[in-house]
């Protein structure tokens, strides 16, 4: 089966980076189509049916937050903004438009083919439950939901990548340099203080199962407890 992907991006390079590791990488399973504007994309969206959309938020002519918006109006296909906006309320409001996940520049190409396929096979039904769970904690990956028990834990966009990188290393440490990087990026200048003050707040978030995130003494956080997927 061949799945038809539709990557709007308005960098030549990164269009030609993406499809070619696609291409290579299922051994031509995916099709990538790709538009350079706002524009273009929108055309292609409503004269063609994709597998999945992978946006990018500036573009010229229409940005990549109206193409979702006027997506969804119509279409449950997977939706994975791709972009160098990483402020927390552009995240919310993505997310709030119906994106299925939010991946901020640069990436890794790997996490973006393993993140698509999942989607992909969510969207088709051949995933049956997509939690994450290790002890009491619970992580929707798709959508954007976190349970303690049973409960919905409410958590900020840096809160929740946190807790999934630390639940994805499930008995490893994770240090505040690694978090820092992947969560704040490269280019952040500020220290690595500010891991301990959004753990703080998850901690403070996750109540009863706060205590499933470990301090490591001069090296960073584990989280404790069986890791199980479902």
């Amino acid at each position: 089966m061949t799945y038809k992907l539709l990557l709007v991006e308005d960098d030549a390079e990164i269009r030609e980076i993406i499809t070619d590791y696609f291409t290579q990488k299922s051994g031509e399973t995916f099709y990538v189509d790709s538009a350079g504007t706002g524009v273009e994309g929108q055309d292609k969206c409503m004269e063609n049916e994709y597998d999945a959309v992978l946006l990018d938020i500036m573009l010229p002519e229409v940005n990549g937050f109206t193409i979702c918006r006027e997506l969804r109006k119509n279409s449950d296909v997977p939706i994975i903004f791709i972009t160098a906006r990483s402020s927390e309320d552009d995240i919310l409001h993505g997310y709030h438009l119906g994106c299925d996940d939010y991946i901020v520049k640069p990436f890794s190409l790997a996490e973006l083919y393993a993140k698509v396929t999942a989607l992909i096979k969510r969207a088709k039904g051949t995933v049956r439950n997509d939690y994450m769970t290790v002890g009491s904690i619970k992580l929707n990956p798709f959508h954007y939901e976190v349970l303690v028990g049973n409960k919905e834990v409410i958590l900020a966009p840096k809160e929740y990548t946190i807790l999934k990188i630390l639940m994805e290393n499930v008995g490893r440490i994770v240090s505040r340099e690694n978090l820092l990087i992947r969560v704040w990026g490269y280019d952040f200048e500020g220290n690595d203080r500010v891991v301990d003050n959004h753990i703080k707040k998850l901690r403070k978030s996750l109540g009863a199962a706060s205590n499933q995130i470990k301090t490591i003494i001069k090296r960073g956080y584990r989280m404790e407890g069986k890791n199980e997927k479902r």
